[in-house]
């Protein structure tokens, strides 16, 4: 998938936890993780809003396009 999701490290950066996280985002772990782990198929707008304000961050910051350089 040409989207890469960056949400491990900047939780490493923040120091957050998943479960820090999922609390103050207010989904569930399990969601969670499938967006760290870039098994997401989508991610809704308010989602990753709560994320980064969670985290303290842009939405450029979690996600990046990368078409492999073709």
């Amino acid at each position: 998938m040409p989207i890469l999701i960056h949400l491990d490290r900047i939780m490493k950066e923040k120091k957050m936890s998943l479960n820090q996280l999922s609390e103050k985002v207010g989904i569930t772990l399990s969601n969670l993780s499938i967006i760290k782990n870039q098994k997401a198929k989508a991610l809704r707008l308010d989602t990753l809003e709560a994320i980064c304000k969670a985290l303290d961050c842009q939405p450029g910051d979690l996600l990046q396009y990368d078409d492999g350089g073709d």
